[in-house]
């Protein structure tokens, strides 16, 4: 399904869904408030956000003036960004878990003058480098007793509820009304969006300026590839909407078809919310879907038994029917008939578990491990995947509905090309479009590069760094690896990570941090290797398994020392490092390792928002340890 009538600027996404799809007392937004789930109608939401308008206004925000939000994903996030959008202002989202020196770099880089404040943490680093932003004239906390927190400081920035702020809002409406939609009339889809400020791997973070035409083209792009959204479904959000990816497949989807939006409480909560709101719709990362996997293959197979054979049992009939329905045949009665038998014995209690209703899920923000796409499919819950950057809006590629091709992240959208380019000669290999698809079509592999309405205005105040992102010919280069495969583009790994042996071997850790990642014994895989013989890692092992295997207590993952040298923990690992490896190329297995008490961390630095390493920052950090495992004779094979 499509939406009656296509925007060109984001605030047209929720006027077009209340004038052609819902009448302003429909539920827009869900959010739990203690025990109850509360509903908002889109009438209460637009009240709120033209009150946060006209504040706005009177305090002297005007077209192009960049506004700060760091706050959890909430109604509180989608009035404010509503609100700022239809006067033609720039929302500039931070990262909730950033330190103080980041948001302090982000709100001085793009002159922000106002920040929304999710919660009391928060607000106390805001206001440990509030009066560092000349730029900043208000600070807005998001919850009530904000006081207590600023009552003895003195900022150069006024400080001033949300709810506060919508009810002057809402006294300066008589004066405002006009100007508002004056002010949203004026808005093209030229003009810039957001600044989403990149996760910064490898170096000072840079901000992507994004305008109403890159979001909204991508919106309605993505639908054409996905015409099965339709305005009675329910998304479930939890991936943060300071992200591009959630405020995308989510946030605009939903406001462009008229879907609703139930807000997840949290990560840890995630499971009891699926259950509670029984989403048909959810976007994801990988790690949630390994996760789902684990337990669900921990729980079929522990007790052994017969339980152990039925649930075993009913996967490899679940495999047979997908790889049926997959090659466009139909299966067999007998096959059909075992189907239901084990979906009833297995897999509906698995999908209960996700609330019963999911018609799919669209898997983002890294490379799903093919296994694992594929356990889903068994199960008969369809997982799509998408690729894209901060810098392509996000969505260059996703997988279509009825063809499904494991590994892979899907066919082009419409109205972008897609090159392979060689990373050393700079030839371009092929360039596809959504119209050139191929079932059969394979490339060989380079890095991808994209032109077209999904790319970036540009990075903001960084016309060098945006000359060196896009080239002359209008080509944005991803720094990602990747080919062709049955017409689909594939990932390999990010340029930049890309590990080149003492031999000039090329290792692209991705795949090979995936394979590992097979394993139940194992949470999280860092692969070294770069200008050394051979490989070797840093494994951080997964907790519970290990617990129960060697009897561990919680005390022993609060040890002090960063990395666990018992030798017994390595034995544990060991074979399945052996087991995995042999699925490599020789050059590429893991010879030794090191074993990491906790996981990578952002609180460390160690890791990006996004639950991406931060390479170089984790190999100085550890260059000792590292060190090490060119010297110790432990080895896997």
């Amino acid at each position: 399904m499509k939406p009656p009538v296509a925007s060109s600027t984001v605030p047209q996404f929720i006027r077009n869904t209340v004038a052609h799809i819902h009448p302003e007392s429909h539920t827009f937004l869900m959010h739990k408030v203690g025990e109850v789930w509360k509903e908002i109608s889109y009438g209460e939401a637009l009240a709120k956000i033209d009150a946060i308008s006209a504040w706005l206004l009177d305090i002297g925000v005007v077209k192009g003036d960049r506004l700060g939000l760091i706050i959890e994903n909430g109604p509180d996030y989608v009035y404010y960004d509503q609100a700022l959008q239809q006067i033609g202002a720039v929302n500039t989202s931070i990262y909730p878990t950033l330190s103080e020196a980041e948001i302090e770099y982000i709100l001085n880089d793009s002159g922000a003058k106002t920040l929304l404040v999710g919660n009391p943490f928060l607000l106390r680093k805001v206001l440990k480098i509030a009066n560092n932003c000349p730029e900043l004239i208000r600070i807005i906390p998001a919850f009530d007793d904000f006081e207590k927190y600023t009552a003895k400081l003195e900022l150069n920035a006024g400080v001033l509820g949300i709810q506060q702020m919508i009810a002057e809002g809402k006294g300066l409406m008589g004066k405002y009304k006009d100007a508002i939609n004056i002010a949203r009339e004026a808005i093209l889809p030229s003009d810039l969006s957001c600044l989403i400020y990149t996760s910064g791997t490898t170096g000072t973070p840079k901000g992507v300026m994004l305008t109403h035409h890159n979001l909204t083209e991508n919106v309605n792009r993505s639908l054409d590839q996905i015409p099965v959204i339709e305005h009675t479904d329910l998304f479930l959000s939890f991936l943060p909407l300071s992200h591009v990816f959630e405020r995308t497949a989510t946030y605009h989807i939903c406001l462009s078809m008229g879907c609703r939006i139930a807000f997840a409480q949290s990560l840890d909560l995630l499971a009891r919310n699926m259950g509670e709101v029984r989403p048909t719709v959810m976007n994801c990362v990988p790690r949630l879907l390994e996760r789902i996997h684990d337990r669900a293959m921990k729980s079929g197979t522990d007790a052994g038994g017969i339980k152990a054979k039925i649930f075993l049992w009913a996967l490899k009939i679940g495999r047979k029917h997908r790889e049926k329905l997959e090659a466009g045949k139909k299966p067999g009665l007998l096959l059909e008939q075992e189907f239901k038998l084990a979906d009833k014995l297995v897999f509906s209690k698995i999908k209960e578990k996700t609330g019963g209703r999911l018609k799919f899920m669209i898997s983002g923000g890294g490379a799903l491990p093919k296994n694992i796409g594929e356990f889903f499919g068994d199960l008969g819950i369809k997982i799509l995947e998408g690729f894209g950057l901060t810098e392509t809006s996000p969505v260059m590629a996703v997988t279509e509905y009825h063809r499904q091709v494991y590994g892979t992240v899907g066919r082009i959208i419409p109205g972008i090309e897609v090159g392979i380019q060689n990373v050393d000669t700079k030839q371009i290999y092929t360039v596809q479009t959504h119209d050139t698809f191929k079932e059969n079509y394979q490339s060989e592999e380079g890095e991808i590069i994209v032109r077209g309405h999904c790319v970036m205005k540009g990075y903001f105040n960084k016309p060098e760094e945006t000359k060196a992102a896009i080239d002359n010919e209008g080509w944005f280069h991803t720094g990602d690896i990747g080919r062709f495969f049955k017409g689909n583009l594939q990932i390999t790994d990010r340029l930049k990570n890309m590990l080149v042996n003492a031999y000039g071997k090329n290792i692209y850790p991705t795949p090979v941090e995936n394979t590992y990642l097979k394993s139940p014994k194992i949470e999280a895989v860092f692969l070294i290797g770069d200008k050394r013989e051979y490989v070797t890692a840093i494994i951080t092992p997964a907790r519970e398994p290990l617990q129960e295997a060697l009897g561990l207590d919680n005390a022993f993952f609060e040890k002090p020392e960063v990395f666990i040298e018992d030798k017994e923990v390595i034995d544990w690992l060991n074979p399945d490092i052996r087991k995995f490896g042999n699925e490599l190329a020789k050059f590429e297995r893991i010879k030794s390792f090191k074993v990491k008490r906790v996981p990578f961390s952002m609180e460390e630095g160690e890791i990006t928002p996004t639950l991406k390493p931060k390479r170089k920052v984790i190999e100085k950090k550890y260059a000792g340890a590292i060190d090490e495992l060119y010297m110790q004779s432990v080895e896997a094979d």
